[in-house]
């Protein structure tokens, strides 16, 4: 059998029930706090974890990218001439105070500044022994002595370089006209300038400076 509520009990009954009502509403949103809270910590504390145990994101790559356009394709000689087939290397770029490091005052001014030595005067430009002829620079092989040819000139004359990989041409317009001047591939050691009044087979005349380049006896 049930229990009768008296009037006073009826009106404490209803203002409980009233005070839960407005309590319910701050309880969720305590609730909701309480579990964002929790999640939040949650994902700090994984990313803690991660990062002490090396799991964090993928290392920053700080390693420069390879430039392409820095290397260049040089054919290879041996100490006799041969060919030793083509390499791909990185071109030669050394600053204005390196190259005045490097070189004498004659070989930089030639081949760092367009220069061009006195004819007759050069160490090389009435030399007939066999051997190559390196870039002063950079030691890459331009010339072979069998190409050489007495041009009267003063300066060492090739009718054709020892490989088109080693040596480039550009326009050159100083001095009032335009000629084709001659450069290393792989350091733009300016070497001299080429002439159409060369010898068979190629009717070229490679016009060099001695002082870009260095002689190597054949061996």
């Amino acid at each position: 059998m049930g229990h009768r509520v008296g009037g006073s009990g009826r009106a404490t009954l209803a203002s409980d029930r009233a005070a839960m009502k407005r309590s319910a509403p701050d309880d969720v949103i305590r609730r909701h706090v309480l579990r964002y809270g929790a999640a939040c910590c949650g994902a700090v504390a994984a990313l803690l974890v991660s990062r002490k145990s090396g799991a964090a994101a993928a290392p920053i790559d700080n390693a420069p990218p390879i430039d392409n356009a820095a290397a260049v394709l040089i054919e290879n000689f041996s100490p006799a001439g041969a060919s030793l087939g083509t390499v791909r290397v990185p071109k030669v770029i050394k600053s204005d105070a390196q190259w005045r490091q490097q070189l004498s005052a004659l070989s930089y001014e030639v081949t760092r500044r367009q220069g061009t030595e006195t004819p007759f005067t050069g160490a090389t430009w009435n030399l007939h022994a066999s051997g190559l002829y390196h870039c002063i620079c950079c030691d890459t092989v331009l010339y072979d002595s069998r190409t050489k040819f007495e041009s009267g000139t003063g300066w060492p004359s090739f009718w054709q370089p020892i490989s088109k990989y080693n040596v480039g041409e550009g326009v050159d317009n100083s001095l009032g006209m335009t000629r084709s001047a001659v450069s290393c591939r792989r350091c733009d050691a300016h070497l001299g300038h080429v002439f159409d009044d060369g010898p068979k087979p190629t009717g070229l005349r490679y016009c060099m400076n001695s002082a870009a380049m260095q002689f190597v006896a054949r061996s």
